[in-house]
């Protein structure tokens, strides 16, 4: 069940905001590792676009890069700025919106 970092260079310091592009009315993905444990991808979300409520079968943390997200947990929402993070709990209803232009890592573990 081994995972391998994949879609990102190796052995080099690397921005990871700068890792993935904005794309006008889109919301961008970008799969770096994935398997029936964990899943890592980065996310570029132009503003306003957003990724509607439905639930995660793992705990999925959320790490703002760049820009405000909007995350609503359980129909609460709050609002990530760069360098902030949060954990959308396995089984809560939860959903992504961009404020403004926003990059997020999530890490969803299973």
């Amino acid at each position: 069940m081994g995972v391998k970092m994949k879609n990102i260079s190796q052995g080099e310091v690397l921005v990871l905001k700068d890792q993935i592009a904005y794309q006008e009315g889109q919301v961008v993905s970008r799969t770096l590792a994935q398997n029936s444990a964990v899943s890592v991808t980065l996310f570029a979300f132009d503003k306003g676009e957003e990724i509607s409520t439905h639930a995660s079968g793992g705990d999925a943390m959320v790490t703002c890069l760049d820009g405000v997200g909007k995350i609503t947990i359980d129909g609460e929402p709050r609002l990530l700025r760069e360098g902030e993070c949060i954990v959308m709990p396995a089984g809560h209803p939860h959903a992504v919106y961009a404020q403004e232009r926003f990059k997020m890592l999530l890490v969803v573990v299973f």
